[in-house]
């Protein structure tokens, strides 16, 4: 189960949004690139993310060019997953591969600042603050094994194959 608050965004984010191309000195430095995470759709989010949050969404998160490290800085900045009506492929894969948990659901119901649990073995995002609860898709069970290991490279470290 995780849990933690939601910090709302919209349609639209982009992966220079995520990660601003002016950084790109920084791709060496994964750390340092996380504290610049969002900045371009909210300058304070780095800052007040705890481990646990959320990124929730509208359309289209994640749009844009293929920058790996854009999933990459969400995870190390302590977001525990993405909520969204619906991202883009690349990025969708990006995630999971990095062990970023990515959920497409009807995050119109969500307000920022709000408590939510998500079972990502059910597919249900409990939000606590309002008593809404959403439904996702549920995961396949060898996505779950590599959101499980943290990513594709420890799940293939530890098991040499997919388990299928």
């Amino acid at each position: 189960m995780l849990r933690g608050r939601a910090f709302k965004f919209g349609d639209g984010i982009s992966t220079d949004h995520i990660v601003p191309g002016r950084l790109a000195h920084l791709r060496s430095n994964l750390p340092e690139l996380a504290k610049h995470v969002m900045e371009d759709a909210d300058p304070t989010f780095a800052a007040r993310v705890k481990p646990g949050g959320f990124i929730v969404a509208g359309r289209n998160f994640g749009l844009g060019s293929s920058r790996e490290h854009a999933a990459l800085v969400i995870k190390l900045a302590g977001v525990s997953a993405v909520l969204a009506q619906s991202v883009a492929r690349v990025f969708f894969r990006n995630a999971i591969n990095q062990g970023l948990p990515v959920l497409i659901c009807d995050t119109a119901r969500i307000d920022d600042g709000d408590e939510l649990a998500v079972d990502l073995v059910v597919g249900v995002v409990n939000d606590i603050t309002n008593g809404n609860k959403l439904y996702f898709s549920r995961i396949p069970r060898v996505m779950l094994g590599i959101l499980d290991e943290g990513g594709l490279i420890p799940y293939i470290q530890k098991y040499g194959d997919f388990k299928l």
